[in-house]
C-alpha cells in the first residue's frame, strides 16, 4: 500500500506533527527515518496515507511544523515527493 513519509528533524518535532495531525483527525505514526532517506542522524518519519497528504501539509504549515522532506513509498521503494 502506498503512503507518504514526512521527514522531521527530530523525535520531538515528529511528536508535535503527530499531535497536530491527530487533533485534526488524521491518523499517522512516527518512527526513526530510514538511513537511506536522510543525512540527519536524529531524523524521524511521520507516516500517513496518500489521501491525507494535502490536508496534513496545510495543518503542519499552519502550525509552523514544516517537513524536511516528503517521500512517497510505493511497494517498499522510496521516491522523493517534495520538500
Amino acid at each position: 500500500m502506498e503512503h507518504y513519509l514526512i521527514i522531521a528533524r527530530s523525535v520531538t518535532y515528529a511528536q508535535r506533527m503527530q499531535r497536530a495531525l491527530g487533533r485534526a483527525g488524521i491518523r499517522c505514526r512516527i518512527f526513526r527515518a530510514p538511513r537511506e532517506l536522510t543525512e540527519l542522524g536524529c531524523a524521524y518519519a511521520v507516516e500517513l496515507s496518500v489521501p491525507d497528504l494535502t490536508a496534513a501539509l496545510q495543518i503542519l504549515h499552519r502550525e509552523k511544523l514544516d517537513p524536511v522532506q516528503i517521500f512517497l513509498t510505493p511497494k517498499g521503494f522510496y521516491g522523493e515527493a517534495g520538500s
